[in-house]
């Protein structure tokens, strides 16, 4: 498939704004630590019902949600990314609860390796010299970071494999972005709602105890912190999805080493984890690799021919 030039690059802005800022969320759930990942997930997904609400509403979408519950198809094709999406979630904030932010780092430095594979098998994407040459690096400083553990990064794993296929089936999805993303959480919703009201509801004081006794700024920003979770979950999510029907999953797979790099960089100088030997030898590889394939894509870009029309971003 090949894309128009001004879509790539509307799609590559999308790709680096997301990519930027999932690099930097573990910084944010350090401040949600005290709650159970379960919880998180729940408010994860009950905020982000009330974000996405008033921009449903703008679209005029509304046709196009019940037209996706009343298909099948689509409500299976989005029924498969919600379990994606929703592991994925779950892995990555019990990570974090648990101190292993390297491992989520591991996690999406594996998860483009796989997305570049479902690309090339599955869709039949080809890949130029320099994608090659970028993939042979990020595979090599993939390994040496994976071997270096001396076990299987179960967690890394899971993450990888999770957004991979998330993203997948997400870019086969016969959905626009913003409402295939709304059914999504809507799935989720009955359980996220009751986990809300039922398990966190009542901790509520005892996740941040730093401010738990101030009389009023206690309860406004726990409030306020939590509910963030809603904007910190759906509005990256809406800019990887319009990425991804922009983008071929060979160049999705590979700019997803930003967010990594960026939580390594904060695994490393702001929670001290350990740079060991190994990673000082795989870390500038992922950087040539991106060196690589940036050059690659710029100049790709310019020679491609328009022959897909996209869905109106949001």
């Amino acid at each position: 498939m090949q894309h128009d030039a001004k879509q790539l690059r509307i799609g590559l802005l999308y790709a680096l704004t997301c990519y930027t800022v999932w690099g930097l969320v573990p910084a944010y759930f350090k401040l949600l630590a005290g709650m159970k990942p379960l919880h998180i997930l729940a408010h994860r997904v009950f905020w982000s019902v009330l974000v996405l609400l008033p921009l449903i509403s703008r679209r005029g979408l509304w046709g196009e949600v019940r037209a996706a519950f009343a298909s099948r198809r689509v409500l299976l094709e989005l029924a498969a990314s919600t379990l994606f999406i929703s592991v994925n979630w779950f892995s990555f904030v019990y990570a974090i609860s648990i101190g292993q932010v390297m491992e989520t780092s591991l996690g999406y430095y594996i998860n483009p390796l796989v997305s570049v594979a479902m690309g090339v098998v599955l869709l039949k994407e080809r890949m130029r010299p320099g994608q090659i040459a970028a993939i042979t690096l990020g595979i090599s400083a993939v390994a040496i970071l994976t071997i270096s553990t001396g076990r299987v990064p179960v967690l890394a794993l899971v993450m990888a494999f999770s957004f991979a296929f998330y993203g997948f089936v997400r870019k086969l999805a016969h959905v626009s972005p913003l409402a295939g993303l709304f059914v999504e959480t809507l799935l989720l919703f009955p359980l996220a709602t009751v986990g809300v009201l039922i398990w966190t509801a009542p901790a509520m004081p005892q996740y941040f105890p730093s401010i738990a006794n101030a009389p009023l700024l206690g309860p406004i920003a726990r409030a306020t912190i939590i509910a963030a979770s809603g904007v910190v979950t759906a509005i990256p999510l809406l800019w990887f999805a319009n990425a991804t029907k922009r983008l071929p999953l060979v160049m999705i797979g590979l700019m997803q080493y930003l967010a990594p790099t960026i939580s390594f960089l904060q695994a490393l100088l702001l929670f001290h984890e350990r740079f060991t030997f190994a990673r000082k030898i795989a870390f500038p590889l992922i950087w040539m690799a991106l060196l690589i394939f940036s050059i690659d894509s710029i100049r790709a870009s310019r020679q491609t021919a328009t022959v897909h029309e996209p869905d109106e971003p949001v």
